[in-house]
């Protein structure tokens, strides 16, 4: 049997090609490849994912191991399950929608100040989701508590800012991506998954203030989820 480190790298590689090769597909699907916004947009992406990637393999292949684990009967309910193919059944659409939209034009174009608020919205979305990624080695992708690994409440760097910073993020990106690629279309997908990611939030504190010692003081500490002063 090959090492488990060898796996995860095998499978790294594997949808580094898969993403690196989705923006010339999704470009090609606009029907121009002088689309700026586009670029933009499944670029950040791109790279967002590529960044991660390298940060764990070199970092903590410890997490990456952990957020490429396929889920296992009995350690994950049926409905985050639900949920969570939900995210990524929308997050094709996300991706493709704006494409489609540009190429057949579904939507009236946005305009440049909009287009540039989704630029910005799209860059916090990506610190978010990366600082998460690097200030939580147990950011796993299911949920569990990972006794396995020793897990233990993280409230440093942006967890004291939100308990949620990695769906902070997605969800700054979901609506700022669709934004900056100038698509209503985008953004009624990215809308869904932002709905979707506050009804997981519902139920992975419910298995955190269960499982996890320390995390009732932590939620006292950090008092919202998931916007500052709102929720």
């Amino acid at each position: 049997m090959r090492p488990r480190w060898i796996k995860t790298a095998l499978l790294s590689l594997a949808f580094a090609a898969y993403v690196f090769g989705a923006p010339i597909l999704l470009i090609w699907l606009s029907g121009g490849w002088r689309w700026v916004e586009g670029w933009i947009f499944y670029g950040t992406f791109t790279l967002l994912f590529g960044i991660s990637i390298v940060w764990m393999l070199t970092r903590d292949p410890g997490l990456l191991a952990e957020r490429m684990r396929w889920p296992r009967r009995g350690e994950e309910s049926r409905a985050d399950m639900a949920i969570l193919l939900g995210i990524k059944v929308d997050a094709i659409a996300w991706l493709v929608l704006p494409a489609l939209d540009r190429r057949f034009g579904w939507t009236p174009r946005l305009s440049l100040w909009i287009v540039a608020c989704g630029g910005l919205l799209l860059a916090a979305g990506c610190f978010f989701m990366f600082r998460a990624i690097s200030d939580n080695t147990f950011l796993a992708q299911v949920v569990r508590i990972q006794s396995d690994r020793g897990q233990h409440v993280v409230s440093t760097g942006v967890y004291g800012f939100v308990r949620h910073p990695m769906y902070l993020g997605a969800s700054l990106m979901f609506v700022g991506g669709a934004l900056l690629a100038g698509s209503a279309a985008g953004l009624v997908a990215g809308a869904v998954m932002t709905c979707l990611v506050v009804v997981r939030i519902f139920g992975e504190e419910r298995v955190l203030l269960q499982g996890l010692e320390g995390y009732t003081a932590y939620r006292e500490k950090v008092r919202y989820r998931l916007i500052p002063g709102i929720w």
